[in-house]
């Protein structure tokens, strides 16, 4: 079996994986809840003869599936937990399935779900030409938590691997030569002293005050932190009622940086404001982390690889269904959002010109430009060199984590850019395996970028992952 035969076997069985994806869409769960979805890829795994393990890092619904032994250890990243709020039919105008229910508006039914296509046709490859190696489907819950796969690394999951391949759907195929921002996600809780709010106020000491001087306080620290830095907050708990004074209220907040070491002094300074204002209103506080994620580390490297791959694939071709869906759809979002969406594209060399999008693009130049948004394969980034394309799943003018997003990932035009980034995933895989020199110079440039910094989960050890709320 060569390639191109890989390629074909693959085609034949888009069917099956189209199937896998469409029954994780319509079964939407967020993160740490995705029981139906990791139920059903280690399934598919397991008939196709591969070893599953399971509870990953004391996360339930985490999975390793393996095939095969020594080395190389080729490992494939996969995702599959939705998004509260964005339940959207396969239709290009608003028409929840359920009022306010979850969706796949960044399409990881189809992030996970290619990642299993890649791995059991890499699989069928090897067997048939005798390679010797390891490949590995990592299924990763609540990336939209950002903390599943950090839960999975502090845990050792990823730290034999040689290298490993990812992607995302997006609205046309690219490499991933960017880099997305570090995060720490962060709950304070105050503790005061309940009084009526009218009667006896000089009696209370009110945790909510704590959390408004808190937030007050981080509105100043905005201007004096490093260019593009974001701090951004939720108050949790603000009380119970009016007239009285709250005992306890809690505040959540979102640090991020272009490094770890950036978002590590952000919250550093964040504590002493947090500290500041349980001083001020005489209550305490207390805080937990609960998520805390590495800027991503890209591997020019294995880009390249993905790139050289995906240049043999053919263009992907749409239906005049397809083509009239993306249209319609587009016609569906604030042309204001329209506008600033394919001009973004337009940076980065893509021509949104169509509804929907032809072409593979791999810009060097923007190797480690630091883009807004995080990611926990960030983590698995800084401990194994790591490669990742974009693939061609939506279109021109759809954003993600929209119900116009959730629509068009469960529809066949999500589903095309699945099994192109399947078959580059599988044929980067087969070129790793083939071939040793891409494994040493993906580890000798990893070396040189990770400059020394050995990784270190920014999740503390006695912070245990959630267990699923539901089956």
């Amino acid at each position: 079996m060569d390639k191109k035969s890989l390629v074909a076997f693959m085609k034949e069985n888009e069917e099956k994986y189209v199937e896998v994806a469409s029954k994780i869409w319509k079964n939407p769960q967020i993160g740490f809840n995705e029981t139906f979805a990791s139920q059903l890829q280690k399934e598919v795994l397991q008939q196709a003869g591969f070893q599953i393990q399971s509870n990953i890092g004391d996360v339930e619904t985490a999975f390793i599936a393996q095939f095969g032994n020594g080395s190389p250890i080729i490992g494939i990243l996969g995702e599959f937990d939705a998004l509260p709020g964005l339940s959207q039919q396969i239709d290009p105008t608003f028409n929840p399935v359920e009022a306010n229910g979850p969706g796949h508006g960044c399409g990881h039914n189809l992030l996970g779900t290619a990642g299993v296509e890649a791995v059991i046709s890499t699989k069928k490859y090897m067997e048939e030409n005798n390679i010797q190696g390891t490949i590995r489907y990592y299924g990763c819950p609540a990336e939209e938590l950002l903390s599943g796969k950090t839960y999975m690394a502090r845990a050792g999951a990823f730290d034999d691997l040689d290298l490993v391949y990812t992607w995302h759907p997006g609205n046309f195929g690219m490499t991933t030569n960017l880099s997305m921002q570090a995060l720490s996600s962060v709950e304070y809780f105050f503790k005061g002293r309940t009084a009526h709010a009218a009667a006896a106020p000089h009696l209370g000491r009110s945790a909510l005050d704590a959390v408004e001087l808190t937030n007050v306080g981080a509105n100043y620290l905005r201007e004096h932190v490093p260019d593009g830095s974001r701090i951004h907050y939720q108050i949790t708990n603000g009380g119970l009622a009016p007239n009285v004074v709250p005992e306890d209220a809690s505040v959540l907040y979102f640090l991020r940086g272009k490094n770890r070491a950036e978002v590590d002094d952000l919250l550093r300074r964040l504590n002493l404001v947090a500290n500041g204002a349980a001083m001020m209103t005489e209550t305490s506080v207390t805080s937990q982390i609960t998520a805390g994620c590495y800027d991503t580390l890209p591997n020019m490297t294995l880009n390249e690889v993905m790139y050289e791959n995906a240049q043999l694939l053919p263009e992907i071709e749409y239906s005049a269904e397809e083509e009239q869906f993306a249209k319609t759809l587009e016609e569906n979002i604030d042309p204001a959002v329209v506008a600033s969406t394919k001009a973004n594209i337009g940076q980065f060399g893509g021509d949104a010109s169509q509804p929907l999008i032809r072409g593979f693009k791999h810009i060097p130049q923007l190797f480690r430009m630091s883009m807004p948004g995080s990611s926990d394969i960030g983590d698995v980034s800084w401990i194994t060199p790591m490669g990742q394309v974009i693939a061609p799943c939506s279109t021109a003018s759809v954003q993600l984590h929209t119900w116009q997003a959730t629509a068009v990932f469960g529809s066949s035009i999500g589903m095309k850019g699945m099994h192109m980034a399947a078959q580059i995933m599988a044929l980067s895989t087969i070129d790793a395996l083939e071939k040793p020199e891409i494994i040493e110079k993906a580890k000798q440039e990893f070396e040189k970028n990770s400059a020394g910094i050995a990784y270190k989960s920014a999740i503390p050890d006695d912070v245990h992952p959630p267990k699923p709320e539901f089956v």
